[in-house]
């Protein structure tokens, strides 16, 4: 029997006060309603909102529904009336469905391996120790955000792609302005034109010149220069972005959470369980669309071809039907199986070096600083807006008994 049909009229853009690490209620509710519910978008199209763990999988992993751009014309928010979505730009393969995305994917399959991102594990502990260092020799209290989280991926995946030390910083600021969510209309053009020029210069820099890095070896693929400058901002913004947030939110989620805190720095064995609950629960990368090529039956319901479907990982990842006690930050908990990476063909492809990243960073600062705890109160901590394509915090003050 057909579970009664729920509808969510808008998607809710807050979270509840004093709960910045559930998804918003409205999310929460849908879900208690059944794993999918009809959404109307505000330019009038009927689509879906998938909210269920099983049903969120079945879609990432069902080729019947699409991740192209240009079939993505629906916004949640915002009604942008008859204009039309063009395709997106070479090399930007997360909105591209096979055979297109697997040309751009399959060349970087090799370069972020287990293994590979494994052995970076003794760069990470270099460059978080090094931050680290400076943030104790500075003293309290400190921005969490500017000297752990941010810094600590941005040198990674900027050495991983040959991006020149100097050009870290203005890298770094144009990446946060176009996925922040607060930016303006004419500052986000502004900041992700001036990234797709820089990254035109590094393209050309390494075609002339390469030297040890991702982006120089790709050179020797068929990918154009206009190809490979798409591919690195897709590397650049992934590998920096998600990461960071994780490290922020993750580390005021264990603010939050001494006692579990307290459970990571008596065992050190408990890491590889932490950060997968850590991505569980904190979900970063929220939602995602995709778009039914043809009819496909989706729990009880027929989902017509053309119809926009909205993803909600953070839900399924809170599903009471997938974990036990799913609203419980538990860093013993041994379900694995979250979606924080996503699934299917467009799986994140730096899965393993966020994990490594994660996995060296956060027992490095609790075990550094002992006594590390907010230096503001919770509610005052300064969190991006549900805007943002990546949850996650602006400014995370701490402080420690030097």
């Amino acid at each position: 029997m057909a579970e009664s049909l729920h509808t969510v009229t808008t998607m809710p853009t807050a979270r509840r006060p004093g709960c910045p690490f559930d998804p918003p209620e409205e999310l929460i509710q849908a879900r208690e309603h059944g794993p999918i519910s009809r959404f109307p978008f505000p330019d009038g199209h009927q689509g879906w909102l998938v909210t269920g763990y099983d049903l969120v999988r079945s879609v990432l992993a069902d080729s019947r529904f699409s991740s192209r751009r240009e079939l993505m014309r629906h916004h949640p928010l915002v009604d942008y009336g008859d204009i039309e979505v063009p395709p997106a730009p070479p090399g930007e393969f997360l909105l591209m469905d096979d055979p297109q995305h697997g040309r751009y994917r399959k060349p970087l399959v090799g370069r972020f391996t287990v293994r590979r991102m494994r052995q970076l594990t003794e760069r990470v502990e270099q460059v978080t120790a090094e931050h680290l260092d400076a943030m104790e020799k500075a003293g309290p209290p400190a921005d969490l955000v500017t000297a752990f989280a941010k810094p600590i991926p941005s040198v990674i995946i900027c050495e991983l792609l040959g991006v020149p030390y100097e050009d870290r910083g203005s890298f770094q600021e144009h990446i946060d302005k176009f996925l922040g969510g607060e930016a303006g209309d004419e500052e986000l053009f502004a900041a992700y034109t001036a990234t797709q020029q820089y990254l035109a210069e590094l393209v050309a820099a390494k075609r002339a010149t390469p030297t040890d890095d991702v982006l120089s070896d790709l050179t020797d693929s068929d990918l154009t220069d206009e190809e490979l400058k798409g591919v690195a901002l897709i590397l650049l913004s992934a590998g920096f972005d998600t990461t960071a947030n994780m490290l922020a939110l993750g580390a005021f989620a264990l603010l939050r959470h001494p006692e579990q805190l307290a459970a990571w720095r008596a065992d050190p064995a408990l890491t590889d369980r932490a950060v997968e609950e850590l991505l569980r629960y904190l979900s970063v990368a929220k939602t995602f669309m995709r778009t039914a090529l043809e009819d496909v039956e989706l729990g009880d319901h027929t989902i017509k071809a053309g119809t926009t479907v909205i993803l909600s990982y953070n839900t399924a990842n809170r599903d009471p039907e997938r974990f036990p006690d799913p609203h419980v930050l538990d860093l013993r908990r041994q379900d694995g199986g979250h979606l924080a990476f996503g699934h299917g063909i467009h799986q994140c492809l730096g899965a393993q070096l966020a994990r490594v990243e994660m996995g060296v960073a956060f027992p490095a600062l609790i075990n550094r600083f002992p006594t590390l705890r907010l230096a503001v109160p919770a509610e005052d901590v300064d969190l991006r807006p549900e805007l943002a394509d990546i949850y996650g915090v602006k400014s995370l003050p701490v402080t420690w008994n030097p």
